[in-house]
């Protein structure tokens, strides 16, 4: 292992490309590693491959010696993302963890990447009071724990003005400006857009902000009705599945402006920020899953589930991806992952995935039980007897804190 080789995930934005050339000032042989999550480019539709390789053009022209441009569409979706959609994932019902999802991904690449090019050390760009440092650190620390990881904007907290100034000193080319200082990450499960006017939580989010969901006033008239097919849990739609799927519905859900979400959210350290994020495609996969739920599990597993996707959600939320709780809950939703086939027909419409309809040869919803006209099977004597026994215990009690027993 090279104590002076360095990887670094690396992103092409200020705060990774100011922090590749404090390393090459420090002396470091430094690895530039992209990770091909499926950015905005991608979703937007054409010009994806130009702007990751004018990412990995930017990090050899600042001086890495090496830039290493990784896939990693297919392996995000399949290995992450669509475990979090078995789970329903939602941080505090809200978020669909589409930053957190991508962390435990890049500390895999970080590793693997330290092992080919000999390294003995790793970074990242993650300040000191983000949720981001514990997620990919946490994950370094399972994969090799004889890793050191670096975290400069922590051990040397830099502003955003004052990076903005080393950048210019140093001749780093950026796009951001005191104007418009947001802070973006992207992936194919969402967008988040943090910083700037938008650390007052007073302030609504600048339609400068968005990217990837039209405004109310840009948004279609009439509405696009979709069917998701599942099979086993796996999502399709237009005839495609995996990370295609999901880039294609970011785009039309985008368009009728899905996915919106401003939230003031707990981090992991302990504090609350103000957090804007743009999930089309995931919302309503999310959704639809939820739908298919309801008509193929029982009550119970219902019930129980939902306390599991919670908890779920806060171990992505929290950086523990890799703890053996997470692996868990994986095996108790694939328990039921064959049950989970089925089609659910969504409108999409002024920012709302509505569902419209749901069907599943698994379905334990009957309509002859449910039915109040012609044809209604259930047992309706039935009934008498289960409402005494189901409210026995209440009479019990009753009996026994009345004024006068006796007198019941």
């Amino acid at each position: 292992m090279n104590d002076k080789t360095i990887v670094l995930a690396y992103s092409g934005g200020l705060d990774t490309s100011v922090l590749l050339k404090r390393f090459l000032l420090e002396g470091y042989d430094v690895i530039a590693l992209t990770a091909d999550l499926g950015e905005s480019d991608a979703i937007a539709g054409g010009g994806a491959a130009a702007a990751l390789h004018a990412v990995k053009a930017k990090a050899l022209a600042l001086g890495a010696r090496d830039a290493v441009l990784v896939d990693a569409k297919d392996r995000f979706i399949e290995d992450f993302a669509l475990k979090a959609l078995h789970a329903n994932a939602l941080y505090e019902g809200v978020y669909p963890l589409s930053a957190a999802l991508s962390r435990p991904l890049i500390a895999h690449l970080l590793v693997e990447t330290a092992h080919v090019q000999g390294a003995s050390v790793v970074a990242h760009g993650c300040t000191g009071k983000g949720n981001d440092q514990v997620r990919i650190e946490l994950g370094v620390r399972a994969l090799d724990p004889q890793l050191t990881c670096r975290a400069p904007l922590r051990e040397q907290p830099l502003s955003r003005p004052d990076a903005i100034a080393f950048a210019k000193e140093h001749g780093v080319p950026i796009s951001h400006t005191q104007e418009k200082p947001y802070s973006i990450d992207a992936n194919l499960w969402g967008r988040s857009i943090e910083a700037g006017v938008l650390e007052d939580p007073w302030n609504a989010p600048p339609e400068d902000a968005y990217a990837w969901t039209a405004s109310p006033e840009s948004r279609p008239a009439e509405a696009d009705e979709i069917v998701i097919e599942f099979e086993d849990g796996i999502p399709h739609w237009d005839r495609v599945d995996g990370w295609e799927m999901v880039a294609r519905l970011n785009v039309l859900s985008g368009k009728h402006g899905i996915g919106r979400i401003d939230l003031v959210e707990d981090r992991v350290i302990g504090l609350k920020s103000r957090e804007v994020y743009e999930c089309p495609a995931s919302t309503v996969l999310i959704t639809a899953h939820k739908a298919l739920e309801r008509v193929v599990l029982t009550r119970d597993e219902l019930r129980f589930k939902a306390l599991c996707d919670q908890r779920y959600s806060e171990l992505i939320y929290d950086g523990l991806w890799m703890s053996p709780l997470r692996d868990a809950f994986d095996a108790f939703n694939a328990s039921f992952a064959a049950r989970m086939s089925g089609k659910v027909r969504l409108s999409l419409y002024q920012g709302v995935a509505t569902v419209t309809g749901v069907q599943s040869p698994y379905g334990i919803y009957s309509e002859a039980l449910a039915t109040y006209g012609k044809g209604d099977a259930f047992d309706h004597n039935a009934a008498e007897g289960f409402v005494k026994l189901h409210g026995l215990p209440l009479e019990l009690v009753a009996r026994v804190t009345a004024p006068h027993p006796e007198l019941v």
